[in-house]
Parts: C-alpha cells; structure tokens; sequence
C-alpha cells in the first residue's frame, strides 16, 4: 500500500532522472540484460503459481 502511494506520487520527470541514473550506473548494454532476466523471473513465477493452484485443485 505504501509502495503504491510512493508510485503515485512520483512525477514524470522524476521517472526520467531515475531512468537517466539507471543508465549511468548500469551502462546500455547492460540494461536489455537485466530486463530479460527479469522478465525470465516473472514468467518462472507465474508458471509456478499456476502449477501450485492447478495441484491444490486435484486434491
């Protein structure tokens, strides 16, 4: 809940310095690696929730 109010409150260029800092810290190349990690991370997640929910069904 709190998260989401931080979220909120953040303004479209703040967005953008964070961005720019995300940049500078990891370098371009760097970023469509972590993106695709992360995204790896997500789906991994997802298909373990659904096969924690499909198993408590057949039980």
């Amino acid at each position: 809940m709190y998260l989401m109010s931080i979220i909120l409150v953040i303004g479209p260029w703040q967005w953008v310095i964070i961005g720019l800092a995300i940049i500078l810290l990891f370098g371009g190349k760097k970023i469509p690696e972590l993106m695709k990690g992360l995204g790896s991370g997500i789906k991994e997640f997802k298909d373990a929730s659904k096969d924690d929910s499909s198993e408590d069904k057949k039980e």
